[in-house]
């Protein structure tokens, strides 16, 4: 019986697949796009599925007994640990030109997630957390020392999803932090465990827009779970609260609860 692969193996596989997807959404970035709306108006194009059917096809050879949930091409359930995968990350970003998008690969196991990649192809910039530690470009990546929400730098994709008692939420974290910026899709992610940006809150996310984070943000010292505190997992509502220490977590935890 072959031995199972080490965690090191496991990184070095999931990093193969980065490498396979930068190519391929190189090649499209700032070309004509076959542009589709999806049914939660979200745009998808040809790189995303051409991404991640490159992805998805490589993990059935590799490990035919693994589960595989994709953004476009839905779950392949499995008997061993899952791959979550985002083709391209931030699509509103890469059709626009504009070259903050990535693409985003986790490996769960009993549903947690325990190995995490972030890649920007265009920027040539790749954060992995796993138990080894999380490292940007192979150097070590360590969050801020920020503990206070007045100092943070705070950091979401776009106000636009949030409503209804959301969005006073959101009004909160922009009226008490001290910098805000608005854009970054997984790429703030990557800025906070290097310590770039403090604070992070979002809703309307999917598994595979936060699973990959998490590992990355834990193991350079951050905290990442749900609204509420707790860990993310498959059936989280997609609120995430993301923060460079713990006493910055849990105080921007109060400022949700109000």
């Amino acid at each position: 019986m072959a031995s199972s692969p080490s965690p090191a193996d496991l990184l070095a596989f999931a990093e193969s697949l980065a490498d396979a997807a930068r190519p391929i959404a190189l090649a499209h970035f700032r070309t004509a796009l076959d542009i589709v709306s999806k049914a939660d108006e979200t745009p998808v194009t040809v790189a995303d599925r051409a991404i991640e059917a490159e992805l998805r096809a490589r993990i059935e050879a590799r490990f035919p007994e693994h589960g595989i949930f994709g953004e476009e091409m839905g779950v392949k359930r499995g008997s061993g640990p899952t791959w979550v995968i985002d083709p391209i990350d931030g699509t509103k970003s890469f059709v626009t030109g504009l070259p903050l998008f990535g693409t985003l690969i986790a490996m769960l196991e009993g549903g947690r997630p325990v190995l995490g990649l972030i890649d920007m192809p265009a920027l040539g910039e790749r954060w992995t957390g796993s138990a080894a530690g999380a490292f940007l470009n192979g150097r070590p990546a360590r969050t801020s020392a920020c503990r206070a929400v007045k100092d943070a730098r705070f950091f979401t994709t776009s106000p636009e999803p949030f409503r209804g008692a959301d969005e006073a939420i959101y009004r909160r974290f922009v009226e008490g932090t001290a910098i805000r910026r608005f854009g970054g899709d997984c790429y703030a992610y990557g800025l906070l465990a290097s310590g770039h940006c403090d604070l992070i809150a979002e809703c309307g996310l999917q598994p595979y827009d936060y699973m990959a984070l998490v590992p990355v943000i834990e193991a350079a010292g951050g905290v990442v779970t749900d609204w509420s505190g707790a860990a993310l997992t498959l059936g989280s509502d997609g609120r995430v609260l993301a923060a460079a220490t713990p006493a910055l977590h849990a105080e921007a935890l109060c400022l949700v609860a109000g």
